[in-house]
């Protein structure tokens, strides 16, 4: 630690967004950069706490608590205070393939974990983190590293997502030649069209990245759509091991009435669209400009979903949630080093509020029903007030309020309210096992599926979750594929 008093002397900032009302009119991403002397100060608040929490990666009450990759984060933040950035960045990339992409989608629960935090703002890691890993992309500090020795081992990525990304980065690392299958149009998986550009930019950020690992002998293949146009077969006649990274991608349905209504969509579908249309330069196919929007669900999706409608400039935005509000401070039951469950403000909602004149959030709410016009499209909404009581055997369950149901307009409704785990049909081809909750039945640490050389990592095996976990995850299918490979492993 460089400056013992840092955290006594420097106040938590962070570098000011684009407004709102000016980033709604394009795709570019809306995060800028702070002056490299603030962001020494900022380091400087890393204090030396002794166990620095921020990079234990655990699981506390069902939420990460500290870096799941255990980013050494105490030591680039020195390293960034005392202006030594490109050995900031050799300590970033120890544990971590994809620090341009975690810097900016990555919830942060290291800073939840953060010891300044039990008492004061937080250390502002994930800033710091980006600037880390931009400075080292700007500075030509970011060079393909393509491995001296080939091992002859061939393997085979299922997915290009974090999960099947790390996977794919680190095996290349150890000599093996790899091919990543992808059935979409593009590499990226989550990255390319699960998170909007405005959030990841796709050609400046992701497919340079991509491109990064083709120079260093990663072969990427696309509209590859194993079960369809791809035999599953071909993995265990013409590959030593094979990596199953193909995400949780089945989303959770609302089956009530009018679902079959056009206009209601899955938030994927929307995202996709959308992200589809600004690579070509065009319209989106599912569009939401000049109509009512109701977006079904929280979370990072339905956030995107709020702010790529803005973008299409829609008339109104409604955003249902079924949870209560959260509390503006830790509740009670709630404390350090546990991810703080708090109210904030992300960017989709900040620009429908500054827009709309409100958070356009609303809690302990659910739908009823969708209502159609003549023409089969849906044109309203039922919503009723919900109170969340316990049932007979202990369980909470909503219990809808009388007297409460509402009926809203809405000409396009987006469903997101997660996933329940991988799409079937490939894990049926393959006669792969699965687990109780249709995940890929793989142990932790192991990452072993039940067909020998076949492994599984990410939201496939664990169910719905965070980059971070999969890139974690993707490393360590890495490290025991490798170790399948050749008997022992260098892999971290």
């Amino acid at each position: 630690m460089g400056k013992p008093t840092g955290f006594i002397e420097y106040l938590r900032e962070l570098p000011v967004d684009r407004p709102p009302l000016e980033r709604v009119r394009d795709y570019k991403e809306f995060h800028q950069h702070m002056e490299m002397k603030k962001l020494r100060q900022q380091g400087a608040r890393c204090m030396d706490c002794g166990v620095p929490f921020c990079h234990t990666g655990k699981l506390i009450s069902g939420m990460a608590s500290g870096c799941p990759i255990n980013n050494l984060i105490p030591e680039w933040n020195d390293l960034v205070y005392r202006n030594q950035w490109k050995e900031a960045l050799g300590r970033l990339h120890k544990t971590n393939n994809f620090p341009e992409f975690t810097g900016r989608v990555c919830p942060a629960p290291c800073e939840g974990s953060c010891v300044l935090g039990i008492n004061n703002p937080p250390v502002t890691i994930k800033n710091i983190e980006c600037a880390i890993t931009d400075r080292g992309w700007d500075e030509g500090w970011v060079v393909p590293q393509a491995p001296k020795v080939r091992t002859g081992k061939k393997v085979a990525i299922i997915g290009s997502g974090p999960a099947g990304l790390s996977a794919a980065a680190q095996l290349n690392l150890a000599g093996h030649s790899v091919t990543v299958f992808e059935r979409a149009d593009r590499p990226g998986g989550l990255l390319m069209y699960g998170i909007p550009n405005m959030k990841l930019d796709k050609q400046e950020v992701v497919l340079r990245r991509i491109k990064l690992m083709e120079k260093e002998g990663i072969k990427f293949i696309c509209n590859a759509n194993v079960g369809e146009n791809v035999e599953p077969q071909i993995f265990l006649k013409e590959y030593d091991a094979t990596v199953i990274c193909t995400g949780a991608t089945q989303p959770r349905d609302l089956p009530i009435e009018g679902r079959n209504l056009k206009g209601v969509h899955f938030a994927m579908e929307f995202l996709t669209a959308n992200t589809k249309a600004v690579l070509a330069s065009g319209q989106s196919a599912i569009n939401a400009a000049g109509k009512d929007v109701v977006v079904i669900g929280g979370g990072d999706t339905g956030t995107d979903c709020v702010g790529t409608s803005m973008r299409h400039g829609c008339k109104s935005l409604v955003q249902i949630e079924i949870l209560p509000k959260p509390p503006m401070e830790r509740a009670a039951d709630n404390p350090w080093p546990e991810w703080p469950k708090v109210y904030k403000m992300d960017y989709g909602q900040e620009e429908a509020a500054a827009k709309f004149g409100a958070d356009p959030r609303v809690y302990l709410t659910t739908v009823k029903k969708f209502i159609g016009d003549e023409a089969g499209n849906v044109k309203e909404i039922v919503t009723v007030e919900i109170k969340w009581e316990k049932n007979d055997k202990g369980q909470f369950i909503p219990k809808e309020q009388p007297g409460t149901e509402k009926t809203r307009p809405a000409q396009l409704v987006l469903l997101a309210m997660g996933f329940l785990g991988p799409e079937q049909a490939l894990l049926k081809e393959i006669n792969v096992e699965t687990d109780a909750r249709s995940n890929i039945k793989a142990e932790h640490g192991a990452f072993a599926t039940s067909i020998p050389g076949v492994f599984a990592a990410g939201d496939c095996r664990r169910g719905q979750s965070l980059v971070v976990w999969a890139i974690n995850e993707g490393r360590g299918a890495a490290r025991e594929c490798d170790r399948y490979l050749m008997g022992a492993t260098d892999l971290p």
